[in-house]
């Protein structure tokens, strides 16, 4: 099936619904609300006390099925995601998700849903394998009362390692077209890169991952692009807080500046990685969550020495590293003779 078949079958399930008359495992509770307060170190007093909120953005867990899957998931969407795996697109991730709000839920609120597939792209290649974004969306309501709205959005693709792509036309000339392009460009790489190595050149490097710039951060890549590490500072309550977000989670204002850290900070915690492996990394490497002398804590490379003698308490200094003419990035370096 070709790619332009394929997706007009695909948009055919565009307004169908995903799940029906799905309601809540739980009410909105008291327990739930204090564990993910917790787990997100979130002390917001609206979140407790007997005129509690639940945390806006608990709406998810709210209408999430357990290990057990949504009884209400309608067969359109499982559908779907059928003729996605007949494609070749077996394999599934989650990229993001948008919440919109409507009104705040309280302990006690029993939530209903309904869910539609909202969108399917037309194929997209991506790092991970070649592949369709499907988009669905969940509208919450209370009593009937829309409270709000959760699009989630999934990759459904042919993974890279195992070289299949979406189904091509089955045509025997077009298998033996494209198997004799793919030996000639195959034949073309291989003796592009022999030429490189017999002229002394090195290969060029794989490019990065690039990060994610929204609105809530784009002052702080740009003053990442300054070689500058920008904190930010709550107008309210003059807390620190990293990463950046809209609003102060202590104290609730939406209004900040920012500081610049002054670059001097400790291995919190790290990790050695050694699997997955991708192209623009040489595993094993450390990779550490740094806290600065500011009091905020990141998650950076450790860079300029063996992962083997990263510790905990080891003193690092922030430097900028360009990557491109379009990546810099923040890391950290051990400080002379603390490796």
């Amino acid at each position: 099936m070709d790619d332009d078949l394929l997706h007009l079958r695909l948009r055919a399930y565009e307004g169908r619904p995903a799940a029906v008359a799905g309601v809540g495992r739980d009410p909105v509770n008291a327990p739930m609300i204090r564990h993910w307060c917790e787990a997100m170190g979130d002390a917001n007093p609206a979140y407790t006390g007997p005129d509690a909120i639940a945390p806006p953005t608990m709406l998810q867990a709210w209408i999430m099925g357990g290990l057990s899957g949504h009884e209400k998931r309608a067969q359109a969407y499982d559908e779907l995601l059928s003729l996605l795996d007949g494609a070749g697109c077996t394999a599934v991730v989650a990229t993001d998700c948008e919440q919109e709000y409507a009104r705040a839920l309280r302990p006690g609120d029993e939530v209903a849903f309904d869910t539609v597939i909202e969108s399917v792209s037309r194929r997209k290649t991506t790092k991970l394998g070649a592949g369709y974004f499907v988009t669905t969306r969940t509208e919450v309501r209370v009593a009937g009362t829309l409270v709000g709205t959760h699009r989630f959005r999934i990759l459904k693709y042919a993974p890279a390692a195992s070289s299949r792509e979406p189904e091509r036309p089955p045509a025997a000339t077009a298998e033996a077209t494209t198997a004799a392009t793919a030996v000639s460009h195959a034949v073309s790489a291989v003796t592009a890169v022999t030429a490189v190595k017999e002229a002394g050149r090195p290969e060029a490097p794989a490019r990065r991952p690039r990060p994610v710039v929204n609105r809530d951060n784009a002052g702080f890549w740009a003053g990442v692009g300054e070689h500058r590490f920008l904190i930010q500072r709550c107008a309210g309550c003059a807390a620190l807080r990293f990463p950046w977000l809209p609003g102060c989670n202590g104290c609730g204002s939406a209004e900040w500046d920012t500081v610049e850290a002054g670059g001097e900070g400790t291995v919190f915690s790290y990790v050695v990685m050694h699997h997955p492996s991708f192209p623009a990394f040489s595993p094993p490497y450390a990779v550490g969550l740094i806290e600065l002398a500011e009091g905020v804590r990141v998650i950076s490379d450790v860079v300029d020495v063996p992962y083997d003698k990263v510790r905990i308490g080891m003193p690092v200094t922030l430097e900028f590293r360009v990557f491109d003419d379009e990546l810099t990035l923040p890391v950290f370096r051990a400080r002379e003779g603390a490796a």
